[in-house]
């Protein structure tokens, strides 16, 4: 499965399967799924909650290293709401990530938008730009459940 998600993110495959490529790396920490699902611009950019703008594949990728050198990152994409366009898939989240600490496991959410482009390798991200979500909305988001049944 992760292979085929590679292999849509890496032939074209939708903005969706793009996506879903990506967050599977950051989960695997897999570097080279990750990154073959930007784009081949030099003005890709990426933003890390709380960090700088990084700017084209290079440094995109050397912050995903540094990232990576600690492991993986347990993320979910939830609450997703898209908005497309012809070439142009715009993608706003929030992100439920896991992390460990001293108090055991602990939940971080995180809001994003993933930017999609139609290029001449398929449907590739432009730009990824997360923020920590405030903290009404991380009070919101623990009180609403995921799942309506």
């Amino acid at each position: 499965m992760k292979r085929a998600r590679l292999q849509a993110a890496t032939l074209g495959g939708s903005p969706d399967e793009v996506e879903q490529a990506f967050y599977e790396a950051l989960r695997h920490g897999d570097l080279e799924q990750l990154m073959a699902c930007w784009a081949e611009e030099d003005e890709v950019v990426c933003i890390h909650p709380g960090g700088q703008r990084l700017i084209g594949a290079g440094a995109i990728r050397a912050g995903f290293e540094a990232l990576f050198a600690n492991g993986s990152v347990q993320v979910s994409p939830e609450r997703v709401r898209k908005i497309n366009a012809l070439a142009s898939a715009v993608h706003h989240l929030v992100e439920r990530i896991t992390v460990l600490t001293p108090q055991g496991e602990q939940m971080v959410w995180v809001t994003a938008t993933n930017v999609y482009q139609q290029t001449p390798q398929g449907w590739r991200m432009v730009a990824h730009h997360a923020s920590p979500a405030s903290t009404q909305e991380s009070t919101e988001l623990q009180l609403k459940p995921t799942v309506l049944h």
